[in-house]
């Protein structure tokens, strides 16, 4: 059997909630009995400002909490254009999962039919409105969540380790919080 090994680089901007989706792969990574390393690469992570996570699964120790160009398995972002500035470092049969909607948090964010054409050059893509999908599930904050779902088949991990490790991190806030997340991954996934 070939070992695991997934590299993940998570995108967005501060406040869009990219550092729970980690948190909760990385849960179910240590649940799987994974090898785990993590990097956050803030920019401004106040509200408005670019974050980005290196998340390195494996079944064998890793060397670097950094992935390497070229390296990455799968870029999941939660804003288009902070997808692409990552794409030096997706392999060429990665995947890209991210949320089609714009946070424009710059003045000069670019055309939108520029993005597209971008998207449409790359061969393995899935491009969702996340936002739409939580405000029809009700739950409008649980976007992150809904591109967690639909990133799921990619990561290398048993969906159900997943939903536990949702469990874990959103269990605090209660057992409503819980059930509206679990609905947003499973959103995501059928998406």
């Amino acid at each position: 059997m070939k070992g695991m090994k997934t590299d993940i680089i998570l995108a967005g901007v501060g406040g869009q909630g990219i550092l729970s989706v980690a948190a909760v792969i990385g849960k179910a990574a240590l649940e799987d009995g994974l090898f785990m390393k993590q990097a956050e690469v803030h920019g401004m992570s106040q509200r408005g400002g670019d974050v980005q996570s290196h998340l390195r699964l494996s079944d064998t120790p890793i060397a670097s909490d950094l992935i390497p160009l070229g390296n990455a398995d799968i870029i999941i972002s939660l804003e288009p254009m902070e997808a692409l500035r990552y794409l030096p470092y997706l392999k060429k049969d990665g995947w890209i999962v991210t949320n089609s909607e714009p946070f424009e948090n710059i003045p000069n964010y670019p055309e939108m039919e520029k993005i597209k054409a971008e998207y449409d050059k790359l061969p393995h893509k899935v491009v969702l409105n996340v936002d739409q999908i939580a405000k029809d599930l009700g739950a409008p904050r649980s976007g992150n969540v809904v591109l967690l779902g639909a990133a799921s088949p990619y990561i290398g991990i048993d969906f159900s380790k997943l939903e536990n490790g949702l469990r874990q991190i959103f269990g605090r806030k209660g057992e409503e919080v819980v059930e509206t997340n679990l609905k947003a991954l499973r959103a995501g996934k059928e998406f």
